[in-house]
């Protein structure tokens, strides 16, 4: 039986840069997970991020662009193509190239740093003095492995919903949403969150005509409401998207022809609507299923959460764990700091960790992202701020790409000018808020934002427009 300082259940951007940092921090460290390739018969690391998740939907987002824009941009450029045909199943294969080519890196990673990648499926056996017995199951051959320390990184699945069962023929999940080879004539979309508004947009770029069904009564309640409105009106006025919000989601039924829904709009219209292909994507929950936590008496909350602290220690000791499978947002860059952090911690160190600057986006066109405290949640809190906008609309950069929609906010203490929160739609965003995290990291003031030097002309200019507007001295606005 083999022993280990650390072993990590879970291979996703979680555990498997958890598992990479220990090594590195001199322990004996094995990582392992179940994980397939899409063809089934081989194993693949980097869990749903890499094979069915963040990387793939990105490959996907950029293809359908690169098609939009050639039958809708290219001509105010000066180049005229003609017909532009488009092939479904090209997109999926150069995706499924990059998915292969970032689960192959994480094998050479572990090699690397001498990491043990164990295929099979962890789940806890029981404890042999202070070392935690950890069965490996293997399509049904099983072996044993000992560790000082367990770090549970078994991340998340798609929530199910009640009316009807995934199938990925016609009801799919997110991995089959991002395997369809040919183009759904009408779509359907339950869940207008950060997959059901990427996935929507990929198809409906190529030719779908979808319609996204979303139970709650307000659009990306969790983002700063200025900003979720603008948004909102670029993907329904603008892109076609037919988003219905306070949706009641009645009777599901699924025929080979297609999937017919009943529901109820938010005025209590009754309505029937049959689609080509149903994406379901009403959020995810905590995979634990089959890790046999009694076994050690490792605790779960009431909604299946592992239950941890704010340093990831759970209530058994020398056992942590990380990402989806506990509180806060699912995103991968908290579960990958969470991974490094807790490494670091049971090598004796003390790292830093604040949730409240974790940077949440969606890689929609415009792409949405923030970080740090909304407007909405200012008012709750009775904090007194300021703030200062700009938009991309007169941006040199942005009217050269072609992309001059958006607006940048950032909020500051009234007081000290301290920054609370940047909120951002627009052009590359997702790469703009860093400096928007950096920022809250250091305590900055939008004085700080306002007095640095951004170059010209880019992007990053409005971002300074904004921080110069929070006290009223914009300069192009």
């Amino acid at each position: 039986m083999s022993q280990y300082d650390v072993v990590v259940i879970g291979a996703g951007p979680g555990g498997y840069i958890a598992a990479i940092r220990a090594a590195q921090l001199g322990f004996k460290t094995a990582c392992i997970d179940a994980g397939v390739n899409k063809a089934g018969d081989a194993p693949a690391l980097g869990g749903t991020c890499l094979n069915v998740g963040c990387i793939p939907s990105k490959a996907l987002l950029q293809s359908s662009e690169h098609f939009h824009a050639a039958q809708h941009d290219f001509a105010e450029h000066g180049i005229n193509i003609g017909s532009v045909k488009f092939d479904a199943a090209k997109m999926i294969e150069r995706k499924d190239a990059i998915v292969t080519k970032l689960t192959g890196g994480i094998s050479f990673l572990f090699k690397k740093n001498k990491v043990e990648s164990i295929h099979g499926k962890g789940s806890f056996k029981g404890k042999n003095g202070d070392l935690y017995q950890i069965e490996v199951d293997n399509k049904g051959e099983k072996s044993l492995v000992e560790a000082k320390n367990v770090i549970v990184a078994t991340g998340s699945v798609p929530r199910p919903l009640p009316q009807i069962a995934i199938d990925n023929i016609n009801v799919l999940d997110n991995e089959g949403a991002l395997n369809l080879t040919k183009i759904p004539k009408k779509l359907g979309i339950i869940g207008a969150g950060v997959i059901g508004l990427e996935m929507g947009s990929v198809w409906k770029r190529v030719g779908s005509d979808v319609t996204i069904l979303e139970v709650l009564p307000t659009f990306l309640a969790a983002a700063d409401q200025q900003i979720a409105k603008e948004a909102f009106k670029y993907f329904t006025k603008e892109q076609d998207l037919d988003i219905q919000l306070g949706v009641k989601i009645g009777e599901i039924e699924s025929k080979k022809q297609g999937v017919t829904i009943n529901y109820e709009t938010a005025d209590s219209q009754a309505k029937k609507e049959t689609f080509d292909k149903l994406i379901v994507s009403i959020g995810r929950i905590p995979n634990t299923d089959g890790l046999n936590v009694e076994a050690v008496g490792l605790e779960k909350d009431e909604r299946g959460f592992v239950k941890v602290d704010d340093e990831c220690r759970t209530n058994l000791p020398n056992v942590w764990a990380i990402g989806d499978v506990v509180r806060g947002p699912m995103l991968a860059h908290k579960a990958s700091e969470e991974g490094v952090a807790v490494a670091e911690r049971i090598a004796g160190q003390k790292p830093h960790l604040d949730a409240n600057t974790i940077p949440f986006v969606i890689y929609t066109d415009p792409e949405i992202a923030w970080v740090g405290k909304t407007e909405e949640q200012l008012k709750a809190e009775g904090i007194e701020y300021k703030k200062g906008t700009s938009g991309f609309g007169a941006n040199g950069r942005a009217l050269g790409l072609g992309k001059a929609k958006g607006t940048v906010k950032i909020l500051s203490d009234a007081k000290t000018d301290r920054i609370l929160g940047v909120h951002m739609v627009g052009p590359m965003v997702s790469e703009l808020i860093t400096e928007g995290v950096i920022g809250l990291e250091f305590k900055a003031s939008s004085e700080d934002i306002a007095r640095i030097i951004h170059a010209h002309p880019t992007l990053s200019e409005v971002l300074h427009e904004a921080a110069l507007a929070v006290d009223k001295r914009a300069l192009h606005g």
